[in-house]
């Protein structure tokens, strides 16, 4: 096995890049820098500006020609505004979910997130634990209820022994426990929010999967423009949706589906994301094109501001 790495300074880490090939300017402003994101942290924007070896195989330890340190705090610094915007804008999609998830179910029945055979079918399959999806769920939901110091859940803690109905429950669920609910829900009503966002039921759940990888990697400060993602959302025949079938795995694709909804179900202007791409650091080495936007881009109708 290969033995461990051996610890470096700041000071050795900025002579290591150097010695590899990346220029860098201003030693105490990137061990400043270093030490505030670190090395590995960075090393994701700097991998694409090392060298490669002809036909396969793996990154080389050196840089190809124009590497620069600089290059890459500019393309960390675009992904940070990347990663708040899309954290700000996801947030009205889930606030919106919440509001018609709650509303539809009520209307069924107010503790109908209680009962397992009010829901749908997907409410008593069994998961890989040998319990049912909800009996899974519910445990989530009752560590949250119980940790949860909101007033209106203390309300209804001291005055309804802690049920709450549905509309004032999903209030406490995270984007993961909205999703499972709305994947237990009833035909009738994943149908009527659905159709709210001109789309199907299996559609909008995995949309909703689809946004909540996206949401945990802003959540978490993870690379999110030069990434492939695994989640690929079901399109309906939108034509809107139409150019960005074939990059619906790149950070455009996925970013698409805020900018659909936004519009969709009239959260905002929808001018936050298209923005944030535009202050993209343009250059050869690392070119937009990482993002997965198509030529033209910000000409398309759900990204046109």
């Amino acid at each position: 096995m290969t033995p461990a790495k051996h610890f470096k300074t700041y000071s050795e880490q900025v002579e290591l890049l150097r010695a590899r090939g990346m220029r860098v300017e201003g030693e105490s402003r990137a061990e400043h820098l270093l030490a505030r994101l670190n090395y590995y942290r960075l090393s994701g924007y700097w991998y694409p500006m090392r060298r490669f070896p002809q036909g396969d195989g793996p990154a080389l330890d050196e840089f190809q020609p124009g590497a620069s340190f600089e290059l890459v705090v500019q393309l960390y610094e675009f992904d940070e505004r990347l990663r708040h915007g899309v954290f700000t804008e996801l947030d009205r999609v889930e606030m919106a979910i919440r509001a018609m998830l709650g509303h539809e179910l009520g209307r069924l029945d107010p503790l109908i997130h209680l009962k397992p055979d009010r829901l749908g079918p997907k409410a008593l399959q069994l998961g890989r634990s040998g319990r049912t999806v909800h009996a899974t769920w519910l445990r989530k939901y009752e560590s949250k209820l119980e940790t949860s110091q909101e007033d209106f859940v203390i309300h209804h803690r001291v005055n309804y022994r802690g049920e709450m109905p549905i509309w004032a429950a999903v209030e406490i669920m995270d984007w993961g426990m909205l999703s499972y609910l709305y994947e237990m829900a009833p035909q009738t009503a994943r149908d009527k929010i659905a159709s709210r966002c001109a789309l199907t039921g299996p559609q909008l759940q995995s949309w909703l999967r689809s946004l909540n990888v996206l949401r945990n990697l802003a959540a978490h400060h993870a690379r999110m423009f030069n990434r492939v993602y695994g989640m690929q959302p079901k399109l309906n025949n939108d034509q809107r949706l139409a150019p960005m079938r074939d990059v619906m795995n790149r950070a455009f694709g996925q970013l698409t589906l805020i900018q659909y909804l936004h519009r969709q179900l009239d959260l905002s202007p929808a001018v936050e994301l298209p923005a944030v791409m535009r202050s993209y650091p343009h250059n050869e080495m690392v070119p937009f094109s990482r993002t997965g936007a198509p030529a033209g881009w910000s000409d398309v109708e759900l990204w046109a501001t």
